[in-house]
């Protein structure tokens, strides 16, 4: 080989050992090389030097096949690194395949179709680039691997590598260390093992544990409401991140204004979420079952039990429990499990407002709904009713204004035509999420200041939980699971027994997590049947 085919190689070579080892620059879609090493390289030409060595001489022709091999590990690599800096946890191929579509969906709502078409087409032009260059590097090496000298120099080098990686194992010795990078080949190992484990119905973390003691007298309750809702994206980071903490200080301060007027108190912690940045699912069944559920495969597994659920200890009571589901536009079958007595769903809210985003329904409608189809008639039983919100959720734009005539809610004109305008304007920013975030917590504390001023019964417990974190490009790096946790209520028994807990005063908590989202059901019954603090 002359100067200038020997360059081309070792270009080749760096090329697709660069695509094998990509890192990411976090916390964005943007990746760089840190100078690692691909031990799946070094294996695949060891093999292809001993195939070449034994009559397999017109290796060339492998160009175009082993090109389509290395964009399935290059978008495997891809998706590896990408999804712990965008999501905050790694990507699971089973559980998070059918939501896709909902993804999919939910782009083309908030994203004009131009920019979803250009988004395809920019795809597509990619992948067509990564192939031709990876053909182009292939053809490179392969020439190369017919020279006997450079067969047996490569082939030297693959099992040099190829060697160290094994004493690196061996040893124990972190990656890095020398630098090898985790083979793509275990990352989708591990996605199959999360497929066979889906498909089987196993539970992927071990049996689950016993149900904890979900009975309670609930006497210090004196027959009140209670209502939980989850906060979506509600997280530590709220309070931990200075510019997030001074963005919400105003509505903040609204809100604890709102508590103190109506003669309530608000008692706040934090807890640990079992999930960060989506599957909230994971939390509401935590603090639900009292089982902390860290896996859709723990989810699937407790799905097929008969447990009881914070729904069933005030059913037992002679409360009527119900889920306000504005998410839902299909059936719930996963609902029996929790034993509500109504679901309340998208389509029965009648919702006549403009939409918002993929969600369509704004939350301050939704409560207003509930409080309407569940708190207003009279006579009723008490009631206890779990909310998961929509509005904060990821792109958190639009978001839709506050409307402080909550009785216009309900009409086909919610909104004055400006600040509806405005919302509607708003498009999300994919590479600065954290204003938009901001703006979306805003609304929510907002709607819950006023929802106080319009329901101003001091018995009334409302609990305000975070489901988890905003995804990590929001939250920051290594930001932790906490979630912060308020109960607001005028009734002085229950206010004692969470103080007891760790719970204090105020919105702002201490920083310490009481511990597991799912340690919060039976602290939250056990406050609820409270004798002493009086």
């Amino acid at each position: 080989m002359n100067g200038l085919q020997i360059l081309a190689l070792l270009c080749a070579l760096f090329g697709l050992n660069v695509a094998l080892t990509l890192q990411d620059v976090w916390p964005t879609p943007g990746v760089q090389w840190a100078g690692e090493v691909s031990v799946e390289l070094a294996a695949l030409l060891l093999l292809l030097a001993v195939c070449g060595r034994f009559g397999k001489r017109t290796l060339r022709a492998w160009a175009p096949s082993l090109a389509v091999l290395l964009i399935v590990l290059t978008l495997g690599r891809y998706a590896a690194i990408t999804a712990p800096a965008l999501y905050g946890r790694p990507i699971n191929l089973y559980w998070d395949f059918e939501h896709v579509g909902n993804v999919a969906g939910m782009l083309g709502r908030v994203a004009p179709w131009w920019a979803v078409a250009g988004l395809m087409v920019v795809v597509l032009l990619l992948l067509s680039l990564l192939y031709a260059a990876f053909v182009w590097c292939w053809r490179r090496v392969l020439d190369g691997l017919a020279q006997r000298r450079v067969a047996w120099g490569l082939s030297a080098v693959a099992v040099a590598v190829l060697a160290g990686f094994a004493v690196q194992r061996a040893a124990g010795l972190p990656l890095g260390t020398p630098p090898f990078t985790e083979p793509v080949v275990h990352t989708y190992g591990v996605q199959l093992r999360l497929v066979l484990n889906g498909l089987s119905g196993r539970d992927g973390s071990g049996q689950l544990p016993a149900s904890p003691d979900l009975q309670s007298g609930l006497s210090a309750l004196h027959g009140a409401d209670v209502l939980l809702l989850f906060l979506e994206s509600y997280g530590s980071s709220t309070y931990d991140n200075p510019a997030f903490h001074a963005g919400l200080a105003p509505s903040r301060a609204q809100l604890l204004q709102s508590i103190n007027d109506t003669g309530r108190t608000v008692m706040s912690a934090f807890v640990t979420s079992p999930t960060f940045g989506g599957n909230s699912w994971l939390a509401h069944l935590s603090l639900m079952s009292g089982i902390q559920v860290t896996e859709p495969g723990r989810y699937a597994l407790l799905m097929t039990q008969s447990r009881d659920t914070l729904a069933t200890a005030f059913h037992q009571h002679g409360y009527r429990t119900v889920a306000m589901m504005p998410g839902l536009r299909l059936a719930w079958p996963e609902g029996s499990f929790y034993h509500f007595d109504a679901i309340h769903d998208s389509r029965s809210l009648t919702y006549q407002g403009p939409p918002f985003g993929w969600f369509v329904i704004p939350d301050q409608y939704s409560l207003a709904r509930l409080d309407e189809l569940e708190l207003q008639p009279q006579p009723r039983a008490p009631v206890f009713a779990m909310f998961p919100t929509l509005s904060t959720h990821l792109p958190f734009r639009p978001t839709p204004p506050y409307q402080p005539d909550w009785r216009r809610l309900s009409t086909t004109q919610p909104y004055d035509a400006l600040p509806l305008q405005a919302a509607l304007a708003e498009t999300p920013d994919w590479f600065d999420m954290g204003r938009s975030y901001v703006a979306a917590m805003d609304y929510a504390t907002r709607l819950l200041a006023g929802y106080l001023r319009e329901r101003p019964d001091p018995a009334l417990v409302l609990v305000v939980l975070g489901d988890h974190q905003p995804a990590a490009n929001v939250s920051g790096e290594g930001a932790s699971w906490d979630v912060p946790v308020h109960v607001i209520t005028g009734n002085a028994q229950v206010q004692a027994a969470l103080r007891e807990a760790g719970f204090v005063s105020g919105l702002e908590p201490q920083r310490q997590s009481l511990g597991e989202m799912s340690s919060l059901a039976p602290l939250l019954l056990r406050a609820f049947n409270f004798s002493g603090g009086m």
